[in-house]
């Protein structure tokens, strides 16, 4: 069996943390929130509506 390359390990860590980092940077030179995960969005508004005030409730009287 081959022995782990920790060093190999350790650069793309690196390199991970280098990217994030600029990321962040640039959302932040842009004027948008940054956004820590990939998935969801940047804004804290729900994407389906469901908090959405104005929408009007299911089965509600009109």
């Amino acid at each position: 069996m081959a022995t782990p390359n920790y060093g190999y390990e350790k650069r793309q860590r690196e390199l991970a943390k280098k990217k994030k980092k600029e990321e962040k940077l640039r959302a932040k030179a842009a004027g948008k929130p940054y956004n820590d995960s990939d998935d969801a969005p940047a804004d804290d508004a729900p994407t389906d509506g469901a908090a959405d005030p104005a929408a009007p409730a299911e089965g509600g009287a009109v």
